[in-house]
């Protein structure tokens, strides 16, 4: 197993000097280059490449070793291999009662680079200039329904590790877990929640001074969107922030709905994940401004949220008849989910009476003529009309008092 580095036609060798380190730093760098070197994993270089080091604080306190290689990553073609969506790499967990994480030993030293890359890896520092032999590898999540199955799933990776000569470092693994924390989430056999550890710093974030400050806190929000009900009307005063020619002015409403996107995610519920041999149940909901709906699954202990979804209308949506918005809610509920609905039978329950009639009605717009047609074309489903106050996805649409 190897990597290779591909440039594009015409790249030149990339070289940038070394930065200036603290003596704190210096004296770090020099006692891992020496370790690299016992272990084989660096050589002495004359490469024309050279790229600089530079540190970053590990959780425990220690210092990480890093390579600047963008000027290298600039002119290199990408590998454009699909990465895995989170969701669907949650979706694989349902079912798993016990876990094991392995931490692969200095995990940056692990996949072997090709002969003909290897000068292409040169870095500069204070006390030479190296080549790196190895590359990146993450850390292994092994999951499983039961223990007798989960011994035998670790035996084979360790079988597969040994014969590719990677190397686990035992006291940063984790084996035999009931939870587990994976991408930002925590993952148990009751469902997947927000990670705590990531949620911590929520509660004191600081308000954001200026626009880049406010993307960064709602792109941390946003990565939680599918735990928290009417997220898109929560954090609507926000995003409006962002809108070209506005002016970035920091007003209550703005420290309000902040407040209130911090109170959601610490308190996101757990979602459960979907078993694909199960029908589903849709709740939605529509109101002036905003549509809502939750996807549900009675596995046993009576209906269950897999995810919330919700969107604030825009422009032409926002004339729309009540109905329509209602038929709206529905159409992007079974949109965002295509890929859990098709080929299983989902109930739809809704709180406005005429759309039990949608299917049969005789006059219909253009629209809900397309609508009808996807759903059709599509979908296996009932409308169930439902009041409501006993609709949960009422409360996703409606405005907060």
């Amino acid at each position: 197993m190897s990597v290779r580095i591909v440039e594009e036609p015409g790249s030149k060798p990339t070289f940038r000097a070394p930065y200036r380190l603290s003596p704190t730093e210096l004296a770090d760098m020099k006692k891992q280059i020496e370790y690299l070197l016992a272990k084989g994993l660096i050589r002495p270089s004359t490469s024309p490449y050279g790229a600089p080091v530079l540190f970053t604080p590990k959780p425990d306190g220690s210092l990480r070793m890093c390579i600047d290689y963008r000027a290298l990553n600039k002119q290199t073609i990408k590998n454009k291999y699909p990465i895995p969506r989170i969701d669907d790499l949650l979706d694989q967990l349902r079912g798993a009662t016990v876990f094991s994480k392995l931490d692969l030993r200095s995990g940056y030293w692990q996949i072997r680079m090709g002969d003909n890359s290897i000068h292409k890896t040169a870095f500069r520092t204070q006390y030479g200039s190296y080549d790196a032999w190895w590359c990146n590898l993450d850390d292994i999540l092994i999951y499983s329904r039961d223990m007798k199955q989960h011994v035998e799933h670790l035996r084979r990776v360790f079988k597969i590790l040994r014969r590719e000569r990677f190397y686990v470092k035992l006291s940063k693994s984790e084996f035999a877990l009931e939870k587990v924390q994976f991408l930002g989430h925590m993952v148990s056999a009751q469902g997947v929640h927000v990670d705590p550890k990531k949620i911590e710093g929520v509660c004191t974030w600081k308000t954001p001074e200026n626009v880049k400050d406010l993307q960064q806190f709602l792109g941390f929000a946003n990565y939680y969107n599918r735990f928290v009900p009417q997220y898109a009307k929560l954090a609507a005063p926000l995003t409006n922030l962002l809108k070209k020619n506005t002016p970035y002015k920091w007003e209550s409403k703005h420290q309000e709905a902040m407040e209130q996107l911090k109170q959601a995610l610490t308190t996101a519920p757990v979602l459960i994940l979907p078993d694909p041999e199960r029908d589903y149940v849709i709740k939605a909901d529509a109101s002036d401004q905003a549509v809502g709906a939750v996807l549900m699954q009675d596995q046993g202990n009576g209906l269950q949220p897999i995810a919330y979804l919700s969107k604030k209308l825009h422009g032409a949506e926002l004339n729309y008849p009540i109905h329509d918005k209602e038929a709206l809610a529905i159409m992007i509920a079974f949109k965002a989910w295509r890929c859990y609905l098709e080929g299983r039978r989902t109930t739809v329950y809704t709180d406005h009476c005429s759309l039990k009639y949608l299917k049969t009605q005789p006059n219909l717009s253009r629209w809900q003529v397309r609508w009808i047609d996807f759903l059709e074309t599509h979908f296996h489903y009932g409308i169930v009309y439902k009041l409501g106050h006993k609709n949960k996805a009422d409360a996703l649409s409606r405005p907060a008092h």
